[in-house]
């Protein structure tokens, strides 16, 4: 199961794997609330700074950030976490609905077929 919550919700006993996926660590988050900080697999500064979390380009965002995970060795990680069997929750620092995270679960699924 993925998971995508915001960093700063509480911890959940079905959290699984906690992985953070932004590429700076979040202010005021302590080392312990994150099992692994996977911050090579956010979408590029190029791509961030463009998207700037502006719904308007959330399509165009989702197609580019996807094409940089198609080259990107840190989605194997990922991957074989989930085939294991795995819990994971990908977590965010974003207060927007828009953002890395629920982009990375919808490639996720579609890699896997879910």
């Amino acid at each position: 199961m993925i998971k995508v919550k915001r960093v700063y919700d509480p911890l959940e006993k079905d959290d699984g794997i906690r992985i953070l996926v932004d590429r700076l660590w979040p202010r005021g988050v302590k080392k312990d609330q994150v099992d692994v900080w996977l911050k090579d697999i956010a979408p590029s500064d190029e791509l961030r700074k463009w998207y700037n979390h502006d719904p308007n380009k959330w399509e165009e965002f989702k197609r580019k950030y996807f094409e940089e995970l198609s080259r990107n060795p840190k989605v194997e990680i990922l991957l074989q976490l989930i085939k294991k069997g795995n819990n994971i929750t990908l977590l965010y620092a974003s207060k927007s609905p828009y953002n890395n995270a629920v982009a990375l679960k919808e490639y996720l699924e579609k890699v896997l077929k879910v």
